[in-house]
């Protein structure tokens, strides 16, 4: 992969990210190395992402990593702590604005889908109950039908002699 289709696949990402929590300006740097192997920058700026192919000198924070590892993290394939952890990714720079970055790595239609999801999932938690309010409404109309068969007939009135 070349210098040039690292940048633009890391514009098509980008452009994917959920920017809506982002409310301040975000810089970083990214330093990609080996194959595709040069310098670009992401900016966030209120609900705005952008990434363009120079160095960013006045950055929140930078990053190294390979071009395939950057990749996965824009589309939101690769989770950034695992990333950090595994040694996949070098960081450097404001933490706070980073784990704010992370968080908003999640593609938008990602975001969407577990929308989606959950709202699904409400549709079918919502359509087990009923079947089962039916069975309990038979079963009180089933135990009231029991109760009427069950009382006894009318009393008779029955008179005291006087002695």
């Amino acid at each position: 992969m070349t210098y040039e289709e690292v940048v633009k696949k890391a514009k098509a990402a980008v452009k994917k990210i959920d920017t809506s929590d982002i409310k301040e300006h975000f810089a970083i740097e990214i330093d990609v190395e080996g194959e595709g192997e040069g310098a670009l920058y992401i900016e966030l700026d209120n609900g705005r992402a952008v990434a363009e192919p120079y160095d960013y000198y006045d950055n929140d924070c930078r990053i190294r990593t390979d071009a395939a590892t950057l990749i996965k993290l824009l589309s939101g394939k690769l989770d950034p702590a695992t990333a950090l952890s595994e040694g996949s990714i070098f960081f450097a720079g404001n933490w706070e604005k980073a784990v704010a970055l992370a968080k908003s790595l999640k593609p938008v239609e990602t975001k969407k889908a577990a929308t989606a999801k959950k709202a699904t999932t409400a549709k079918k938690t919502t359509a087990a109950k009923k079947p089962a309010a039916t069975k309990t409404a038979t079963a009180k109309k089933t135990t009231a039908k029991k109760a009427e068969e069950k009382k006894p007939a009318a009393k008779k009135t029955v008179t005291k002699k006087k002695a």
